[in-house]
């Protein structure tokens, strides 16, 4: 269920909008998040989320606003799970930097017939400073490479993330090769499947955003997973 209007009605009476319960030809009811949702959208799939969040609360509608601002520049929630979650978390303040970015420097070079991809990181990592550096496949694997050195000291189960999908799309054709592109990627640790999106007209800078993204969720859930001190 997508539109606003729609959840709404859905959350009243499900029969509404549902000729047979989704369970028994073995799927299952689906809220998802877009430019059409509403505050409902926004409150179910917060709750989805284990976040106390009421749709007619002020943080609620600031999400729905973010979200749509979002959604207008080219980012896509519905596959991007993940990246829907921090957004929620960072608006509520319930969520802390695991690390944040300084700077980064792609490479691509062609040597001796071979294609060679080069990232450097500077990151802040827990108050310290990491500089890392890392060749890969392509200048997506050479980042993911360059990420997972500077956070395995810090976070040893970084390693357990596989990024199983990854999906460019261009989203202003006219432009050429200055169009902006969306990027999601799909990533699983265990049995867990998350997405994530980056929008950027820097295909490398699209890519960043949503393989942090995929980074911060891991650790999100990870964090959540560790009881407290008393």
């Amino acid at each position: 269920h997508k539109g606003g209007i729609h959840v709404n009605a859905v959350q009243k009476d499900s029969v509404s909008y549902e000729h047979i319960v989704p369970e028994l030809v073995g799927n299952s009811q689906r809220i998802l998040v877009s430019e059409l949702s509403g505050r409902s959208n926004i409150a179910l799939k917060a709750k989805e989320l284990n976040i106390d969040l009421h749709e007619k609360t002020p943080e609620t509608q600031s999400i729905l606003v973010k979200i749509k601002e979002l959604e207008h520049q080219g980012y896509e929630f519905e596959a991007a799970e993940g990246s829907f979650e921090l957004l929620v978390r960072k608006t509520l303040q319930h969520h802390k930097d695991f690390f944040t970015l300084e700077s980064f420097r792609v490479i691509v070079e062609r040597r001796d017939d071979k294609l060679i991809s080069e990232a450097t990181l500077k990151l802040n990592v827990q108050g310290e400073q990491r500089y890392t550096v890392a060749e890969g496949h392509g200048p997506v694997d050479a980042m993911d490479l360059a990420l997972r050195k500077a956070l395995r000291t810090f976070y040893p189960k970084i390693d357990e993330i596989e990024l199983v999908d990854f999906k460019v799309r261009v989203l202003e054709g006219k432009t050429g090769t200055a169009a902006k592109v969306r990027v999601l990627i799909e990533s699983k640790s265990g049995g867990a499947i998350w997405g994530t999106v980056g929008v950027s007209q820097n295909i490398v800078e699209a890519c960043w955003e949503a393989l942090a993204d995929s980074y911060e969720y891991k650790l999100l859930k990870d964090e959540s997973k560790t009881p407290r001190k008393k």
